[in-house]
């Protein structure tokens, strides 16, 4: 995964990154289970892409559920693969399982 995507270690460093970011905000939730894996590597492929080109239009997080349980519940996640577009920490708009690039970008832009 490139750069600019943060990966918060706990809900607090989850929490601290949306309140540095002046921009929307790309969270996508993972788990870590072995069935989980292979869909989380694409999906990672995918958002630092995304990341990549809307560098200084959104901040991309990638969560862990395991590690960020209050994100995962005030953010409604119910299932993994799961993204929320946040603006000024508030949900926007919600999808859940892969997702191409293609389908990142038209989600993204129908609401940035």
């Amino acid at each position: 995964m490139t750069q600019r995507v943060h990966r918060p270690r706990e809900d607090a460093e989850f929490t601290f990154i949306l309140g540095m970011s002046g921009v929307p905000v790309l969270a996508y939730f993972t788990g870590t289970w072995p069935k989980a894996i292979e869909p989380y590597r694409v999906m990672d492929l995918v958002v630092g892409g995304i990341a990549d080109a809307y560098a200084g239009r959104l901040t991309a997080v990638r969560a862990d559920i395991t590690r960020c349980p209050a994100a995962t519940e005030r953010y409604g996640i119910t299932e993994a693969p799961s993204y929320v577009l946040l603006k000024e920490g508030e949900a926007v708009a919600h999808g859940t399982g892969p997702m191409t690039t293609a389908e990142a970008r038209k989600f993204l832009d129908s609401h940035l």
